[in-house]
């Protein structure tokens, strides 16, 4: 498979704090990856890495075999044409009903002017992720799964060849949860797009990805398949789902 995004060595400080350590991973085209790891590791710093929202401190970023860092303005915006991006919070616009939200990038991220095209695509989308008649309302008449599928549809109304996804089940119950792992599982097969996606939600990574990346403390310090990570009896891999489980019960994590 095309390989579609490469971390070479990544280093990124933020004053005297060193976030990244030299983080390494690839991507393919149509392949889904988890970076999965505790809050505050850099997980989401890879991302903003990743679409040059801060500039690598050294170390590489390839997306689509071009380095991020030596593209001028002009092919950075190209670059980023090509990837979906779902935020955390959703990042909706709230005074926009569901259809404008969706066709926002096509009209103002890639300037298609045809309305019909741009009605027909937003409509062809919104079905995809369930939610086929929901244009005109607005986010806040929505749950949290269903503004999270309307996320999910604008990072993808333009066909991306890369999504990514930020901690996406942040917020949900764990049925909804569940059910946009199913959604975004289902989308990669359809578009064959490929997915990054950041989270500390062990079934999350364990249903959607094809393979894992455990960072911690600004490190990759494990990566498998998820049958891997079952089978793995790494330190690190125990002691991250080990402290999953106990905050679950409310415990006291120890150092």
């Amino acid at each position: 498979m095309e390989e579609i995004l490469r971390v070479s060595e990544a280093f990124k400080r933020f004053d005297d704090h060193q976030v990244l350590k030299g983080v390494s991973f690839a991507l393919a085209a149509g392949e889904a990856m988890a970076l999965m790891g505790p809050s505050g590791c850099g997980k989401t710093t890879v991302l903003r890495l990743v679409l040059r929202l801060v500039d690598i401190e050294d170390g590489e970023v390839h997306l689509f075999g071009r380095n991020v860092a030596e593209a001028d303005e002009e092919e950075l915006i190209e670059l980023r044409r090509r990837i979906g991006v779902v935020f955390q919070g959703g990042a909706l616009f709230d005074s926009m009903s569901v259809g404008d939200n969706v066709a926002f990038p096509l009209y103002y991220c890639l300037g298609v002017k045809d309305r019909k095209a741009v009605s027909e695509r937003v409509e062809e989308i919104l079905t995809a992720v369930g939610l086929e008649g929901a244009e005109r309302l607005l986010p806040a008449e929505l749950s949290g799964g269903m503004r999270k599928r309307v996320a999910i549809a604008r990072a993808l109304v333009y066909r991306p060849q890369l999504l990514l996804l930020d901690e996406p089940s942040t917020g949900l119950d764990p049925i909804t949860a569940r059910l946009i792992d199913e959604l975004v599982l289902k989308l990669k097969e359809t578009f064959n797009v490929g997915v990054l996606m950041v989270t500390h939600d062990i079934v999350s990574a364990l249903g959607v990805s094809d393979k894992i990346s455990l960072m911690d403390e600004g490190r990759i310090v494990w990566a498998g398949t998820p049958l891997e990570w079952h089978e793995s009896q790494d330190p690190n891999v125990l002691r991250f789902a080990s402290g999953l489980r106990a905050v679950r019960r409310g415990e006291r994590i120890e150092p």
